[in-house]
C-alpha cells in the first residue's frame, strides 16, 4: 500500500530527499543519569477495544512525554488477523515478544491492549491517571546502564552505531542491547473485521528490530543496517535502543533517535 506525503518543500529539498530515503533522520544521542523507561503498546487494527490506547500512545509527546523522558513504541501482533481483518503492521515476532512478556509473570494469556513499562504490565487506572507519577518515579532510579545512538541515512538504508555498556555489575552477564525502527504519522481505511468503516491512526509503529545483543560492563558495540522500502516517510523515522535484563524484562535504560515527534498531530497519511 502506498503511503501518500503532503509535504511542501522546495523542490532541490524535495529531489535530494527522494535521493535519499532516510535523509531526515539524521542524529545523535546520548543517554544522561536520569533513568529513562520504555514504554511497549501491544495492539492490532483487528481489535476495536485498541483505537482508544492508540490515541492515549499519540497524546504523549503533546503532554510532556517525549523521548527524552520515556521511549514508546506500538508493536502490532498478528493474533487477530482471523476474525475479518489483516493489520498491515502486525508482526509474528511481535506477537512472541508479549508472550515472553506474559510468560515471564506465570500467564499464558496475551491480550490487547496492553501497556507494558519497563518490562511489567502497566493498567491505567479508571479513575485516576497516575502516569506521570509512574514516570517521575523511574527517573530518579539510577541508571543502570548507559547508551549512545547515531543514526544516518546511506542510500535506501539506516546506518545505526552506538555503544552500551553496564553500570550496575549485578546485571552481568544477563543483559541485552535491542534496536527498534519504528515510524510516526501511519493510518489505515479498515474495509473490514471489528473496526470496519474506521480510519485508524498509529504513531510509534515499530517495523523492525535488531537484536538482542551482548552487553556487559565493558560495553558493547552497536552496528546495524536498517533496509527502507519505497513506502518509508523519512521525516517521521525514529530509532529506538534499549537495554533489557532477561531474567525479570527490566529495562536498564533506553533512548531513541525521534525525527518526527515533536510534530504529532499534524497529520497522518495513509498506508
Amino acid at each position: 500500500m502506498l503511503i501518500q506525503r503532503t509535504v511542501v518543500m522546495p523542490m532541490l529539498a524535495l529531489a535530494l530527499l527522494q535521493a535519499s530515503p532516510a535523509a531526515a533522520l539524521n542524529c545523535t544521542v546520548a543517554s544522561s543519569e536520569r533513568r529513562v523507561p520504555l514504554l511497549e503498546l501491544y495492539t492490532s487494527e483487528g481489535c476495536d477495544s485498541c483505537p482508544p490506547t492508540d490515541r492515549w500512545l499519540s497524546a504523549l509527546p503533546g503532554r510532556g512525554f517525549g523521548s527524552e523522558h520515556v521511549v514508546a513504541l506500538a508493536f502490532h501482533v498478528d493474533y487477530w488477523d482471523y476474525i475479518g481483518w489483516r493489520d498491515p503492521f502486525a508482526q509474528k515476532r511481535f506477537t512472541e515478544r508479549q508472550r515472553q512478556i506474559a510468560a515471564r509473570s506465570g500467564s499464558r494469556a496475551v491480550y490487547t491492549p496492553q501497556l507494558v513499562l519497563n518490562g511489567r504490565d502497566y493498567r491505567r487506572g479508571i479513575f485516576r491517571d497516575d502516569f506521570a507519577q509512574r514516570i517521575a518515579d523511574i527517573h530518579v532510579q539510577k541508571p543502570r546502564a548507559a547508551l549512545k545512538l547515531a543514526v544516518q541515512p546511506a542510500g535506501d538504508t539506516l546506518v545505526v552505531s552506538g555503544h552500551a555498556v553496564l553500570t550496575d555489575a549485578a546485571g552481568q552477564p544477563l543483559s541485552q542491547t535491542w534496536l527498534a525502527l519504528y515510524e510516526y504519522r501511519l493510518a489505515t481505511e479498515v474495509k473490514a473485521g471489528e473496526n470496519r468503516g474506521k480510519r485508524l491512526e498509529h504513531d510509534f509503529v515499530v517495523s523492525d528490530v535488531a537484536g538482542p545483543l551482548a552487553v556487559d560492563a565493558r560495553g558493547a558495540s552497536i552496528e546495524h543496517r536498517f533496509r527502507l522500502g519505497p513506502q518509508w516517510k523519512p521525516r517521521d523515522l525514529g530509532v529506538a535502543a534499549f537495554v533489557q535484563d532477561i531474567r525479570n524484562g527490566d529495562v536498564l535504560q533506553a533512548l531513541a533517535c525521534a525525527a518526527g515527534q515533536n510534530e504529532l498531530g499534524a497529520g497522518s497519511k495513509p498506508r
